[in-house]
């Protein structure tokens, strides 16, 4: 993976293969009267800022969709252990993603669900949780979602986050707003044997393996 924090857009197809399901193939109506088809015009998303113990300066990427449904986060340091000779402050992860989102005059986003994935190694008795949150900038609409997975495990694991329309928090019209995502893994001994290691990772070795956003779209309202 290339150092430094990375901004792109695709412009050929490999992603959108991973993205078959990212929205209805049917539009649902907006509250405005509009559809949820993403905008003609490609948005770019920038990282701002990144911390945590889970994402380490230049092992974060962002890319976009070529069709503007959905956005990628790669990882290349996400792990979180237990066990053996385990740093004590080891089986706690976390990565904040600040990103800035530039989107076409006229519309707004929501995120309609997430896709995480990863693999798990956790032995008989050990637990681990990957948790996120999600909240657009000055706004107190935070939302979170917890997935747990119990030893033992040793596969790849995948979870998703999905929202109803009516329930989606949708970025403010007018307004740039930086876009917050928090994410966390945990992993804990439980009542496995001390000297086995667990761990979880949530990451990118094998080039398919990352964190897709699913996002909706709707047109603001007229001023």
């Amino acid at each position: 993976m290339a150092r430094g924090l990375l901004r792109f857009l695709l412009s050929g197809g490999a992603l959108v293969a991973l993205l078959t399901a990212a929205l209805p193939a049917q539009a649902a109506p907006s509250p405005t009267g509009a559809f949820e088809d993403p905008p003609p015009d490609k948005i770019v998303i920038k990282v701002a800022t990144v911390n945590g113990s889970g994402c380490p300066q230049g092992t974060t990427a962002v890319a976009v969709s070529e069709d503007n449904t959905a956005f990628t986060v790669t990882y290349s340091d996400y792990l979180a252990q237990v066990g053996g000779n385990s740093d004590p402050t080891a089986f706690r992860k976390n990565c904040q993603l600040n990103l800035i989102v530039h989107v076409p005059q006229g519309f707004t986003y929501a995120i309609a669900s997430a896709d995480y994935r990863g693999f798990a190694a956790l032995q008989p008795g050990a637990s681990a949780i990957q948790r996120a949150s999600y909240y657009f900038q000055g706004s107190p609409n935070t939302q979170f979602r917890n997935h747990p997975f119990n030893g033992p495990l040793n596969d790849n694991w995948q979870a998703t986050d999905s929202t109803d329309w009516a329930q989606l928090v949708w970025a403010p019209c007018g307004v740039q707003r930086n876009f917050n995502i928090n994410t966390e893994l945990r992993v804990s001994a439980g009542s496995s044997s001390p000297d086995k290691v667990s761990f979880m990772t949530m990451d990118s070795t094998d080039g398919d393996i990352s964190t897709i956003y699913h996002m909706a779209w709707k047109e603001c309202p007229e001023s």
